[in-house]
């Protein structure tokens, strides 16, 4: 009989709880106050990951201050979570860069805006609670893939090279690329600059507060980008095309693309991840604070509003992102304003400096990503999920691994798949006791779930009972019995009693089988 123990996971949750809650109070000009400095952090905390997302996703650096705008202003405004900040995110990188060399850009814009519409969709059926059902250990396998994929794509990124298109090929190709690297003055200093970047970040959070109140990604690319003009290094830069120039509206053309099955699988991988991570995010997000909760169903189509914009402006999908949100959090934000105020200041920085672009070496950005990648997997909720839950471990090992050597969309449903497996197989809690004195009626007690997953296990024990002696088989403690398990009881009781009548006595709470 299995046995249920361990802890209680939470949606979203990875690991032990964290620092407090923060109490959200104040409104009108007070809350300002805390609000425009907190915008101001979510604003540089955000500019170097969208630019960096858009780039490692194959799309011009502008689609991301679209999509990091779009989450700001219009996802901001709308009801649902009231701190989480919303943009473009590294667990859609992997997908998106997908999708554009599988469809093209032109597609990218229908394919966000069937994602936008199927989420509103969803919210207005009220399905937005139902993604909190959704096992946390094919969330997390999900993310932990994704990261890998990213880690090794965005490696590739930091010496200028060529990224295989498969996963599995681009694990192989490290060893010989960064050989090549090391032996080519280009691709070494890039190699060194993105080295450098991931060692700022790492190392930031131990250098002094006052040090820290600028943000770790920012710091980053900005020493990335002084490193590279003040030692003239052969770095790849970001290419500038304007806001306006790279905004692409869908033609009628590009809608014809819906057609296919891969498009539409895209869609639906797209809808899957985007809203569960927003509402896992949302999730964590709460715990941070002890202001108003998220209504999951009208966040759900906030995201939705958010990711049509997207789509009818050819940007980047959007997702809550747990970095940006967890930073607004932490800067004192009280009210909607400072991630409406954030978006305000991307579009400020976008339609004022977008020549600043151009100054950033790729490298930086590059490592910007292997450091939010290696974060999407949970290295230190491993050994003490392993030690309660070890078939957690499992769906989310076979997730991640499924996603790197085959798919995104396939390796989601097979960890899916895994889980609902899992699931069954433990709600099938049955215990057969059986009481032998030698002499007068076998007594034998079925107690619990009896499913055809344990079938095989309960006809085994029934059909060494001794045949010359009558058997009293109590079904009264059972909850549940299907189908089979009915059947399968029927036949053997048949075949018991052959030899005479009332062979089988059979007590439940519903009479005879």
């Amino acid at each position: 009989m299995n046995t249920l123990k361990g802890r209680v996971s939470r949606p979203g949750s990875a690991g032990p709880p964290g620092p407090a809650p923060t109490p959200v109070t104040g409104r009108g000009l007070s809350a300002l106050r805390q609000d425009l400095p907190a915008s101001l952090v979510v604003f540089l905390v955000a500019l170097p990951l969208c630019v960096g997302v858009a780039v490692a996703s194959g799309v011009p650096a502008e689609l991301g201050l679209v999509t990091g705008i779009v989450g700001g202003i219009v996802v901001g405004a709308l009801p649902g979570s009231s701190l989480q900040v919303s943009g473009p995110a590294a667990g859609l990188t992997v997908l998106v860069l997908e999708a554009v060399r599988a469809y093209g850009l032109a597609a990218l814009g229908v394919i966000v805006l069937a994602t936008g519409l199927l989420q509103l969709l969803m919210g207005a059926l009220r399905w937005g609670r139902w993604f909190r059902a959704i096992s946390v250990s094919v969330v997390e396998g999900m993310l932990a893939g994704i990261g890998l994929v990213l880690i090794a794509g965005q490696l590739y990124s930091l010496t200028g090279a060529e990224a295989p298109a498969a996963g599995l090929d681009k694990i192989a190709g490290l060893p010989g690329m960064l050989i090549e690297a090391l032996g080519s003055p280009g691709p070494r200093a890039s190699l060194l600059l993105g080295a450098g970047t991931i060692a700022v970040l790492v190392l930031w959070k131990r250098l002094p507060a006052k040090v820290r109140v600028v943000p770790a990604p920012l710091a980053a690319v900005a020493l990335a980008t002084i490193a590279t003009a003040a030692l003239s290094l052969p770095v790849a830069m970001v290419e500038v095309k304007g806001l306006l120039d790279s905004v692409r509206l869908p033609g009628a053309d590009d809608f014809a693309s819906l057609v296919s099955v891969g498009v539409l699988g895209t869609v639906l991988a797209f809808t899957l991840i985007a809203s569960a991570e927003s509402l896992f995010s949302a999730a964590a997000v709460d715990r941070m604070h002890e202001g108003r909760r998220t209504d999951y169903d009208k966040e759900l189509m906030a995201q939705g509003v958010g990711n049509t914009v997207c789509g009818i402006l050819g940007a980047l999908p959007m997702t809550a992102v747990i970095v940006r949100s967890a930073a607004n959090v932490q800067a004192g934000a009280r009210t909607k304003a400072s991630r409406v105020l954030h978006g305000v200041w991307l579009l400020l920085f976008a339609a004022l400096l977008p020549g600043a672009l151009a100054l950033i070496p790729l490298p930086a950005l590059a490592a910007v990503l292997v450091h939010a990648g290696g974060k999407l997997v949970p290295l230190r909720s491993l050994p003490p999920l392993w030690r309660d839950h070890r078939g957690e471990v499992v769906i989310l090992g076979v997730t991640a691994v499924s996603i790197v050597a085959i798919s995104m969309f396939e390796g989601v449903l097979i960890g899916l798949a895994l889980a609902v497996a899992k699931t069954a197989w433990e709600a099938s809690h049955v215990r057969l006791e059986v009481q032998d004195t030698g002499r007068g009626p076998v007594r034998a007690r079925l107690s619990g779930n009896a499913t055809f997953l344990r079938l095989p296990r309960i006809l085994d024990t029934l059909e060494s009972l001794p045949s010359d002696r009558p058997v009293e088989l109590d079904l009264s403690g059972l909850h549940h019995l299907d189908h089979a398990c009915r059947t399968a009881l029927e036949n053997w009781s048949a075949r018991h009693s052959a030899c005479g009548p009332e062979r089988v006595t059979v007590t439940s709470t519903g009479g005879r089988i």
